[in-house]
């Protein structure tokens, strides 16, 4: 985006000017300047809470302090070149002050849109930086669940916006395609078809209870197959569950650059050579019959198991050979995408990237809160064990990839998000999606209309773009 018309720009402007208020104060310390974008625009463009930060210093009212900023601002737009963009500085709810730009820097913004095109929004901020954004990695034991979506739609946007960004992105799906819960499926799968056939099986409550277990022994025993073959029920189960889960993933949209493989990683050396690394720069430790690495050297809580006693890898091992790998192929910033669960693992894999000698920053972790499904007002109950939740499928289904997309988007991923399927579906305003649809029909009604006369855009009189909205819109 052009520089002049960048809110970033202008943010720190705003910033300057307030901070110019704070330095003139009596007082010893003075709170961070935050200026925030206020969600509805009769609370001004820009504003700040700066009044209600200083009022224990002052010992005055927010009010007070926030009367005296606004006329300070105003007083000196001029000397922070802000006079051809700020329209008034306002004072509301008791001690915010508001900034309103003028309807001039719009028109300006709007005039440089239509003369650069695509152009306009063209940014190299990230100047070819090698990023891998790394996302979903949902276990291949059962179709998507909606908390699945929520991380996809959240990875594949960003990665959209990055490479905007000037970033040369890579989207990777790391495939848990072995381990216990991979044992526990092709034994639900094992145990059905045996119960299919006739066969006196008992089910275990710890293995997979959902209808598509029953499907994929259906499938085995349609096929008529002779099963002589060690982990054959794993190994059918994992490829169509991948597949499955591909192509879910491709229907909403989202088709990773890499699907890097767990067994692949245990089956190398990497594992060991990584430990080996770590062990030769004082990182590694033997303690009590067991491997630790020594992750309090970096803020952790405390040391971590990487090797159990009986010599098997836990799950910090394979992990830190992954991210190794990561920067071996060529990748400087790395970006996961969790969920909730795995929120008391970051500091552990933060001192992971410290040990193997990046900086701290050269690793970002996104916690990608649940989402949860309303039908008719009422929650849906989920379990991914007992196979009782809505699947990525059904959402698709129901309410649309456009749809699902925007509702799995529209909360801060940090907060917990409720997914109306009801909503989603509806025909009206109250839908969000169906407004932007709606909205976007229109215009392009009136851009039609406009090569039918020939509208000169380029020379339009912008300054006549100064009605307000229509309340009921």
């Amino acid at each position: 985006m052009r520089k002049e018309y960048a809110f970033p720009k202008i943010e720190k402007l705003v910033s300057s000017l307030v901070n110019s208020f704070l330095s003139d104060l009596n007082i010893s310390e003075f709170p961070e300047v935050v200026i925030e974008i206020p969600k509805e625009r009769t609370n001004g463009d820009l504003s700040t809470n700066a009044a209600f930060r200083l009022a224990s210093s002052l010992r005055k009212k927010p009010k007070d302090i926030a009367e005296q900023l606004a006329s300070f601002c105003k007083s000196k737009l001029s000397q922070f070149k802000l006079d051809s963009i700020i329209e008034d500085t306002k004072v509301a709810q008791g001690g915010f002050v508001n900034f309103y730009l003028k309807d001039s820097f719009f028109h300006n913004m709007l005039a440089g849109i239509i003369k650069e095109g695509d152009a306009f929004t063209g940014l190299d901020v990230g100047k070819g930086k090698k990023v891998l954004l790394e996302f979903v990695s949902a276990n291949p034991t059962g179709p998507l669940s909606i908390a699945h979506a929520r991380q996809a739609a959240v990875g594949d946007s960003l990665s959209k916006i990055l490479k905007a960004m000037g970033f040369d992105v890579a989207s990777e799906y790391y495939n848990n395609d072995e381990g216990n819960q991979i044992n526990i499926l092709g034994e639900s799968v094992e145990l059905r078809y045996r119960q299919l056939k006739g066969e006196k099986a008992e089910f275990p409550e710890d293995c997979y209870q959902g209808d598509y277990i029953v499907s994929l022994a259906k499938e085995i025993l349609d096929k008529n197959t002779n099963i002589d073959k060690s982990g054959y029920f794993c190994d059918f189960a994992l490829d169509k569950i991948t597949s499955i889960i591909k192509n879910e993933l491709k229907d909403f949209g989202v088709e990773f650059d890499v699907w890097y493989s767990q067994k692949k990683l245990h089956a190398s050396d990497k594992i060991d050579k990584s430990l080996e690394l770590l062990r030769k720069k004082g990182f590694i430790y033997d303690s009590e019959g067991a491997s630790w690495f020594k992750s309090t050297a970096f803020g952790d809580d405390k040391d971590r198991v990487v090797v159990k006693s009986d010599k098997s890898y836990t799950y910090l091992a394979p992990d830190i050979a992954y991210h190794k790998d990561k920067f071996e192929r060529g990748f400087q910033w790395l970006i996961n995408i969790w969920g909730p669960d795995h929120h008391g693992y970051v500091p552990r894999i933060k001192a992971v990237i410290q040990a193997l000698g990046h900086d701290e920053e050269a690793l970002s972790v996104i916690i990608v809160q649940l989402a949860a499904i309303y039908r008719d007002g009422k929650t849906v109950s989920m379990s991914t064990r007992k196979g009782q939740y809505i699947t990525l499928r059904e959402v698709l289904d129901e309410v649309g990839r456009d749809a699902a997309r925007f509702f799995l988007l529209m909360r801060r991923t940090d907060s917990h998000l409720d997914f109306d399927l009801e909503l989603a579906k509806k025909q009206s305003p109250e839908n969000p999606v169906y407004y932007i649809q709606y909205a976007h029909a229109r215009i392009c009604s009136i851009l039609e209309k406009a090569k039918e006369i020939k509208a000169d855009f380029k020379n339009a009189d912008l300054s006549l773009l100064k009605r307000k909205k229509r309340k009921n819109y």
